[in-house]
């Protein structure tokens, strides 16, 4: 049965190296990375991700603009999507699809669908809108203890496994 890990990050940077140890660890196309995007405008794409562009797991000179600088290009298929009341984010890994069919119920609505409570997803929705970032792992049960052991020592405002 597969888990979810998610972790909530204040620091870019923590959040960054800590994405680079699951990594290093083995997780690769189960990361997903969602914060908001400070740098996009409007409606265009300039300084976002286009949705769906496959990164390869690297950052290929694609850039956010805002505060996700090198993060988002360390998870696959990273992208932007606006979600009503929240503004535009950028999505990264598994979360990317999951919420760009759920942009109407929001952060919260998407994470529904990999067993997270709604009043939970409610939470992690208002630590995005302040400018938080979310790492979340999904894997198996085995690895779930290895990915919320390498958030953990990195420091996360807040961890669970769901």
């Amino acid at each position: 049965m597969a888990k979810t890990v998610i972790a909530v990050f204040s620091n870019e940077q923590v959040a960054k190296e800590a994405v680079e140890d699951l990594r290093r660890a083995g997780f690769d196309r189960e990361i997903s990375i969602l914060a908001k995007d400070q740098g996009r405008k409007g409606g265009d794409q300039e300084g976002g991700l286009n949705m769906g562009a496959d990164t390869g797991g690297i950052s290929d000179g694609v850039t956010t603009g805002g505060v996700l600088g090198g993060l988002a290009g360390l998870a696959a298929g990273a992208g932007a999507l606006v979600i009503p009341g929240i503004g535009p984010l950028i999505a990264a890994g598994p979360i990317a699809g999951l919420l760009s069919g759920a942009a109407t119920g929001g952060v919260a609505g998407g994470l529904i669908d990999w067993g997270i409570p709604e009043a939970e997803g409610r939470e992690y929705e208002n630590e995005i809108r302040q400018g938080k970032m979310l790492v979340s792992v999904r894997c198996d049960d085995q690895r779930a203890d290895q990915a919320n052991k390498i958030l953990k020592d990195h420091g996360a405002d807040r961890v669970r496994i769901h």
